[in-house]
């Protein structure tokens, strides 16, 4: 029997963030979309880098964050290291990357630029254009951290498995004059990675492979030439289809890589299961409704999934009253209304059960 889910359901518009330090002047200036130049190279390359999302402001704001919460840092040793032992992607052999979740539960002020990454609206056009609207968080977001020598990580993903087989779920496809991705990363650049510095690194195109990848490319030992590392300064966002082989080049500089990397996926499919049963609950202390609104658990926008828009408003797609009510007495449960109420019994222990609160259910009991 799983416990009944339930996510924020009630989205309203909020206020913009400022974006002067992005050059827009007000909310009107936000592109309203992905230009065509930056689908071409998305199409072509698999990635793009989108400039100065965060501002000075913000960054010093989240690394301070970071910096409090350092000694949660988890090590990768062992056999949890991400390279093959002697390979150049494997650094000094020694030092591994350091993993820190857990931040979009952190009490604000310190988790307030991460969770403005999920509704941020200069990111909006690209999750809308890339996932489509009602695109939701998939994995639990992680920030990674690489000292010089930490290793990198072997190129991974990629649109074919190992055995040569179709991998649907890391699928990239282009139909009807749009983009589509099963699984997007948003990779924020919280310091900056020049080149010859080490850090994330894609082939180029790879999203478009039939082939797998050959094993001594993906440990960096053949065909480095192809393994392109994007500078990239502390602000910048590089967003990348899960499609493309990719991966960590060793840390070479002296001053410390950090990253926040999210991964979305469309609002009906699912990687992960960090959703499930059910996102921390203190993952919602203090988070805005349109921020909330990208936790859901997958299911269609046409049944009331609320939508962001460009200018940061949320938009809803209702379902037909009379089907609703339909759909309330055949089931006994209103899962369409902000008022939910669940009105049937527990059939494992008879136990009434009746919710109502500003809350969607998204799941009931299952057996």
């Amino acid at each position: 029997m799983s416990r009944m889910l339930h996510a924020i359901r009630r989205a309203v518009p909020g206020p913009l963030r400022s974006l002067a330090h992005r050059g827009f002047a007000s909310a009107a200036e936000i592109p309203p979309q992905m230009s065509l130049e930056e689908k071409f190279l998305f199409d072509t390359n698999g990635y793009i880098v989108v400039k100065n999302v965060l501002s000075q402001e913000d960054l010093a704001l989240a690394n301070n964050a970071v910096d409090q919460h350092a000694a949660d840092f988890k090590e990768r040793k062992g056999k949890l290291r991400n390279t093959k032992d002697g390979t150049p992607l494997a650094g000094d052999g020694s030092t591994g990357r350091f993993d820190l979740g857990g931040f979009l539960e952190w009490e604000l002020p310190h988790s307030s630029v991460f969770r403005s990454i999920l509704a941020h609206p200069a990111l909006i056009p690209y999750l809308n254009e890339l996932c489509g609207e009602g695109y939701r968080l998939d994995h639990a977001p992680l920030i990674f951290k690489q000292l010089k020598g930490s290793e990198g990580f072997s190129l991974h993903g990629g649109p074919v498995t190992e055995s040569g087989s179709w991998n649907p779920n890391l699928a990239y496809h282009f139909r009807h004059g749009r983009i589509y991705n099963t699984l997007l990363a948003v990779s924020v650049q919280l310091t900056p990675s020049l080149p010859g510095d080490g850090g994330f690194c894609i082939v180029k195109g790879s999203h478009k492979s039939n082939f797998p990848c050959p094993p001594d490319m993906v440990n960096g030992v053949t065909h480095t030439e192809h393994l392109h590392q994007p500078a990239t300064d502390a602000g910048d966002v590089v967003i990348f289809t899960e499609s493309t082989f990719h991966g960590t080049l060793p840390w070479n500089a002296d001053r410390e890589r950090r990253v926040a990397l999210f991964r979305f996926a469309p609002p009906t499919i699912a990687y992960g299961r960090a959703y499930f049963p059910q996102w921390p609950s203190g993952t919602y202390n203090g988070m805005t409704p349109e921020q909330a609104s990208v936790l859901e658990p997958p299911y269609a926008n046409r049944l009331d999934r609320a939508t962001l828009k460009t200018d940061g408003a949320t938009k809803t797609q209702r379902r037909v009253g009379f089907k609703v009510d339909f759909d309330e007495q055949v089931l006994e449960l209103n899962t369409f209304d902000g008022e939910v109420q669940h009105r049937s019994l527990c059939k494992g222990c008879g136990e009434q059960i009746l919710e109502e609160r500003d809350v969607h259910v998204v799941m009931s009991e299952v057996y």
